[in-house]
């Protein structure tokens, strides 16, 4: 059976060859601008860019928690920007706005996505930084929608 690999090094410099997908945790407030997003941007403007045309125009599409989008940065190379996060860390001490099942639902729909692209995906631990959820809790959600549909899965640990 396929298993996660653990890495070290930079998600948005994933490794390997073929098709790969970058996937991140997004907003539901269309906010763009702290944690794992500003190595995406410095990378690649689509997604960003992509991303808050996607929430401005939300009245007549599928953003919100669970949604997915798919942005192309290169001819083998897409971003994977999931809706999994309901508004942001305010510090008043509401709450972590992480949403595991809306993760779970973004991991389906990347699923759905790296099959019919053949891609191996990649990723920091989703989730689990300015979101505040549990890795113990997210990687579940990944070995099931992901790993157990034979999809390669690299996760990277910032760091040399």
């Amino acid at each position: 059976m396929t298993e996660i690999a653990y890495v070290r090094g930079d998600a948005t410099a994933p490794r390997g060859e073929g098709v790969r997908i970058v996937a991140h945790v997004c907003n539901d407030l269309g906010g763009w601008g702290k944690g794992f997003v500003l190595a995406v941007s410095r990378r690649w403007p689509e997604p960003e860019a992509a991303f808050r045309r996607w929430h401005r125009e939300r009245a007549a599409n599928d953003f919100g928690l669970g949604a997915a989008q798919f942005v192309q940065v290169a001819p083998h190379l897409w971003v994977a920007n999931l809706v999994g996060q309901r508004g942001i860390r305010t510090g008043r001490g509401t709450g972590v706005p992480v949403r595991y099942e809306a993760i779970d639902r973004a991991l389906g729909r990347l699923a759905d996505k790296a099959v019919e692209l053949g891609a191996s995906v990649h990723m920091p631990r989703i989730g689990c930084g300015l979101a505040g959820g549990r890795w113990g809790r997210v990687e579940p959600l990944v070995r099931e929608r992901l790993v157990e549909r034979g999809i390669p899965v690299t996760v990277y640990d910032f760091g040399a």
